[in-house]
């Protein structure tokens, strides 16, 4: 039996879910026995396009049996995937359910599915959080990701939904990586407005912006209000063993929501569809769950 090639279509080199996600599709290549290759967009729609265009373009021999893409675009790239599914190329969006999807679904035999993380669900865990950890409410510093992504969009809106009336958010923008919070954070500080508010928790929807917020915390050169910042609850996604959940362990963040990475889960869908030659399901949703459960969470008391 012929092996079989894949090719990974990931954000950036910058963010540690994406790592991982790159890691767990080289494992689960191994384990199932194909072949994968990974290319990262940089966070650019256009270059990413450009990157998966050039492999449908190869000759019949040289492409790739499936793209799996977690996309940078909003749309998904509906164009890309089309010409994929004309020329016979599995298509597979990591993170996201465009629409397309169920009518490319029936124009090609080669499969076309989503392998999604419940970002609702992840961002209700994270209201549940704000409610162990401040029971009385109070205002929190939320860092969400870049305002096209829809994932960004139902963690805040899951968040919205679950945490207690008491607890006021100020939002700020990051682009998924430390660099990104951290600008973001730096340029907060030097507004008035930072002052105004008595801010009792900081959260990120990702791990590296978390710490990306604490980076910039760290170079605020009074040393009291370095400490008073420093001493916050911090909370942040992904969770994933090597950085969410050594920083929760070392106390750097108070809290975190384990993400599994999409690409071995994929990869083990894709490789049993292409070889019993199935449709799999349309949409495959992975679990996620909080660090430390909800139930072994402290709540802070600010302190005098």
């Amino acid at each position: 039996m012929k092996k079989l090639n894949f090719l990974v279509s990931l954000h950036t080199r910058e963010n540690d879910f994406q790592i991982a996600q790159a890691a767990a599709a080289e494992e689960a290549a191994g384990q199932s026995g194909t072949n994968v290759e990974t290319v990262f967009a940089d966070n650019d729609a256009v270059n990413q396009s450009t990157q998966i265009l050039q492999a449908i373009q190869k000759p019949p021999d040289s492409r790739p049996d499936a793209i799996l893409v977690e996309p940078v675009s909003p749309t998904a790239l509906p164009q890309v995937a089309r010409a994929a599914c004309a020329v016979g190329i599995g298509w597979v969006v990591l993170n996201r359910t465009p629409e397309y999807l169920r009518e490319l679904r029936t124009q090609t035999t080669a499969p076309v599915f989503a392998v999604t993380s419940d970002h609702l669900e992840i961002g209700r865990i994270q209201g549940r959080q704000f409610a162990v950890l401040l029971p009385k409410g109070g205002t929190i510093l939320y860092i969400e990701g870049p305002s096209q992504s829809s994932s960004a969009q139902k963690r805040t809106t899951g968040m919205l939904e679950t945490k207690p009336s008491n607890i006021q958010p100020t939002m700020l923008k990051g682009q998924w990586t430390q660099e990104s919070a951290e600008r973001a954070v730096a340029s907060w500080l030097r507004l008035a407005t930072s002052t105004s508010v008595v801010i009792r928790l900081v959260a990120a929807q990702d791990d590296a912006m978390a710490m990306g917020a604490r980076n910039a915390f760290q170079k605020i050169a009074n040393e009291k209000e370095r400490a008073r910042w420093l001493s916050l609850p911090f909370t942040g996604c992904d969770g994933l063993p090597g950085t969410g959940q050594k920083w929760v362990r070392e106390g750097w963040l108070t809290a975190t929501i384990y993400i599994p990475p999409l690409t071995g889960r994929a990869i083990e869908v894709l490789t049993r569809a292409i070889r019993e030659s199935a449709q799999p399901p349309e949409n495959v949703v992975t679990e996620s769950h909080s660090i430390p459960p909800l139930d072994g969470l402290v709540p802070y008391s600010m302190p005098l």
